[in-house]
């Protein structure tokens, strides 16, 4: 692979001072993992997805059951960045402007009266919104404009989200009654779905002994938002072999069962496959991964490993797959494999 990956280098190369650059994001991101694992016990994984949607710009939707924390991670991600963290519980009663805030009629020190814009918790660098199918659709339709747009509008008037603005959304794979699930178009908006597992053994020991005691220990304050800005904007410049562009395309391709590079074994089992959005996804992921551990390219396998939580979101399947057991990941995964083999 290493060969191939030598002779297809792009015409685009890093300059020096985005060498540099990549060689001190590799470094923040070693502290970021050693940082959070004074809190946080095991999650690697889990800490690289979240770090590269972060640096890619991208939005992640957490799918594991209570318990797993979800919550307590994602805060002391924003603590270690010295972000505004954000949390919304999400629940049917849970009104648009809840989120976004809205007018409220104030008294001045003249004494009169007018309207005043109170921000909702929207307006943070990084929001958690917690159980985001328990709401109704329209409360759900306002945060995605928020994650699509980087603004809101309320009452006619539009409001710009401070950058950089991350959303992490929850949902709890448990308890379906009474929720709203997220239609396909609005899943397609969330750059990657990051499902977490239950700790080992060991891990679940280590978890006992650091929570049951006194206060967890604050955590450093890393990068700034200044500084996330600047390696956002690097992770866009990482060159990208022409040939990891081309497995991008035929990797999604393969998934939509109407067309002409579908596998016969996919078609009866996927009803929908994914969009031009997961080719984007796929490519950004892969830059920010290939940045964050150092690379100055994008290899293949950068775009391997955050094919599955890119694609398993945007892969519906059908009733025939559903009635034999084979979920998306399952998909997914054989068209992954099954793609590497024709490098």
């Amino acid at each position: 692979m290493a060969t191939s990956v030598a002779t297809a280098l792009p015409s685009a190369k890093l300059d020096d001072n985005d060498v540099q650059a990549i060689d001190q994001l590799r470094e923040a991101y070693a502290r970021l993992k050693t940082e959070l694992a004074r809190v946080i016990v095991g999650q690697q994984d889990t800490i690289e997805r979240l770090a590269i949607c972060l640096f890619a710009r991208g939005h992640a939707l957490l799918m594991g059951v209570p318990g797993l924390a979800k919550t307590l991670l994602v805060s002391k991600l924003a603590e270690t960045m010295s972000l505004k963290f954000s949390r919304i519980q999400f629940t049917p009663d849970l009104m648009p402007m809840d989120i976004t805030g809205t007018d409220i009629l104030q008294e001045t020190a003249g004494g009169k009266r007018e309207f005043q814009f109170v921000h909702g918790p929207v307006f943070a660098n990084i929001v958690l919104a917690d159980e985001i199918n328990r709401a109704p659709p329209k409360t759900q339709a306002a945060m995605l404009e928020a994650m699509q747009e980087y603004k809101v509008t309320v009452v006619g008037k539009m409001f710009r989200l401070e950058a950089p603005f991350l959303v992490l959304a929850t949902q709890n794979p448990v308890e379906q009654e009474g929720t709203y699930p997220l239609p396909e178009a609005q899943l397609d908006r969330f750059m990657f779905l990051i499902e977490l597992d239950y700790p080992s053994e060991n891990e679940e020991i280590q978890i006992a002994r650091t929570t049951t005691g006194d206060d967890l220990p604050g955590l450093d304050h890393l990068l700034t938002p200044a500084d996330i800005l600047r390696h956002q904007h690097l992770v866009r410049r990482v060159p990208v072999p022409d040939h990891i562009y081309s497995y991008a395309a035929r990797l999604v391709r393969k998934t939509r069962p109407n067309g002409s590079t579908a596998p016969a074994w996919l078609r009866p089992l996927v009803a929908w496959g994914a969009g031009p959005r997961a080719v984007q996804n796929l490519i950004l992921g892969a830059k920010a991964r290939a940045a964050l551990l150092g690379s100055y390219m994008v290899r293949l396998e950068d775009l391997q490993e955050v094919a599955a939580p890119v694609l398993t979101h945007r892969v519906i399947t059908t009733f025939t797959a559903q009635s034999e057991g084979i979920d998306a990941r399952k998909i997914v995964r054989r068209l992954i494999e099954e793609t590497a083999t024709e490098e």
